[in-house]
């Protein structure tokens, strides 16, 4: 028996994760690309999504607006757009997968009153692999507890703008949530002559590197042994794998918000 595959839109099909998004989809039998969004102003709007993303032309050409109804859309677009996304989907009850990073509160706000009438599901790393992380770290330090000192080290491409990373936050927010603690906790770099570690603080540092896709380590640490939990990306395909995932468990879900742990099954 065939299943009838899931309808998508998918915007940002111009940036390179929108591309490799187009990509991955059209391989997939299960999926059926029904939009894929352009801004306004790019060169490639009108142009075949599929022949932009390298795979030859699947009859979808890359537009500004959403003229199709898609069961659901995957939001890899800029933050100033996700506002927009959002409206767009409420309106149509449409399921909004966002992994856009460089979220704000007042994001947060919108996704989370968007979320009482239709699905949408939010994470700052599509990773399967970084969700399970998120996990296993919050479960370290839960049961270590203070006596471990707790240290998060993120490394992106030379051209990523925000740091530290969404997915540096998100481990960060795993851990906060798991131990108690609030963001106060968490230091961001350390500099100056009295920056003495004090005892339960979450230190956090960013690096910037040529091109590395991305890697994650939370360190835990006390007198005598130290634990290193890693995670290490090699292609952005990683993520938009995660994506469409998360885009079929998502379609025909009832409102309300979710994360990348509700598709693995974790709770």
């Amino acid at each position: 028996m065939t299943q009838t595959p899931t309808t998508l839109a998918i915007t940002g099909a111009t940036g390179r994760m929108g591309m490799r998004l187009v990509a991955l989809a059209h391989a997939d039998q299960s999926l059926k690309i029904l939009a894929a969004l352009g801004r306004a102003g790019s060169k490639k709007l009108g142009r075949d999504a599929g022949e932009v993303a390298g795979v030859g032309a699947i009859g979808v050409p890359i537009a500004v607006d959403l003229t199709a109804k898609p069961q659901a859309m995957i939001d890899f677009s800029q933050p100033e757009a996700v506002p927009h996304w959002i409206e767009v989907c409420r309106k149509q009850k449409i399921a909004l997968v966002i992994g856009t990073t460089g979220l704000k509160e007042h994001d947060h706000a919108l996704i989370n009153a968007a979320a009482k009438e239709i699905a949408i599901l939010q994470a700052p790393n599509m990773s399967l692999g970084v969700n399970l992380l998120f996990k296993i770290a919050a479960e370290v330090a839960k049961t270590l507890g203070d006596d471990y000192d707790i240290e998060i080290v993120e490394g992106h491409h030379r051209l990523k703008k925000e740091a530290p990373s969404g997915t540096a936050d998100g481990l960060a927010g795993a851990i906060l949530k798991a131990t108690g603690k609030t963001k106060a906790a968490v230091i961001h770099g350390r500099h100056g002559d009295d920056a003495l570690r004090k005892r339960g603080e979450i230190g956090m540092h960013s690096l910037r590197l040529g091109d590395e896709v991305g890697r994650h380590t939370a360190y835990f640490a006390a007198v005598g042994e130290r634990i290193e939990l890693t995670h290490a990306a090699s292609s952005r395909d990683t993520f938009a794998l995660g994506a469409l995932r998360a885009a079929k468990w998502l379609a025909g879900k009832p409102a309300g918000r979710y994360g990348m742990g509700d598709v693995l099954g974790l709770g």
